[in-house]
């Protein structure tokens, strides 16, 4: 499942890599309202494509993209950003943690031993404050609780298809699963370089963005565990 927002100039090399990789899979590209070729690319390298009537924002891509995966019978169903940064070489390792019944989710983790990743300063403040109050709240420690490189089996995906918070999925969905006694983990993965386009998070917008998560997760911390 592949969200994507303009990613017309990334979707071809996104969706080669993923068919490199020694797995049998489909490929959803969930066209997330672009206003470029994003839907054009993804059919015409024979993808599936869910068209979004407007632009939802991430939660409600993924959310469409988990939604799909459920309904059309999938057990298991991986997540990458159509920027073409996940190196989608990791998916086999993701894809074994699930399938040995290990767990039920599983999160490439940028930021464990062996990742290399290097953030910006104001955005590694923000990070390390998000996986201590996740891996507070959780009782499980987490290192990339915004990573957009998932896992999940069907029972996960159940949960997600119907419950994934829209504005912060990847943060909300793991304390969300974590509260309702699913398993999960992180793997070490490493991330490439944006090829095309740019990434619209500013300082303020990262200010902004950690205040709204930290309210958005502690609510999530209040409600009551979802049923599964």
């Amino acid at each position: 499942m592949v969200p994507a927002y303009n990613e017309a100039k990334n979707l071809p090399g996104v969706i080669a890599d993923i068919r490199q990789q020694p797995l049998d899979v489909d490929i959803l590209v969930v066209n997330d309202g672009s206003v470029d070729d994003t839907a054009v690319v993804a059919r015409t390298l024979g993808a599936f494509v869910v068209d979004l009537p407007y632009n939802l924002g991430i939660g409600g891509a993924v959310q469409t993209g988990y939604r799909f995966a459920y309904e059309m019978g999938y057990d298991v169903v991986g997540r990458l950003d159509g920027d073409g940064q996940h190196d989608a070489r990791h998916l086999p390792e993701l894809y074994q943690k699930i399938v040995s019944g290990e767990v039920d989710a599983v999160i490439g983790s940028r930021y464990k031993e062996g990742g290399g990743y290097t953030a910006s300063r104001s955005r590694a403040v923000g990070i390390k404050l998000f996986a201590s109050v996740v891996s507070r709240l959780t009782g499980q420690r987490f290192t990339d609780t915004t990573s957009g490189f998932w896992m999940a089996n069907r029972a996960a995906m159940a949960v997600l298809a119907r419950h994934l918070p829209p504005d912060y999925p990847e943060i909300e969905g793991l304390v969300m699963l974590s509260r309702a006694k699913f398993r999960i983990c992180e793997v070490t993965v490493t991330m490439k370089p944006r090829q095309h386009g740019k990434s619209s998070i500013t300082p303020l917008h990262s200010f902004y963005y950690v205040i709204k998560v930290l309210l958005a997760v502690l609510l999530e911390a209040m409600r009551k565990p979802v049923r599964h």
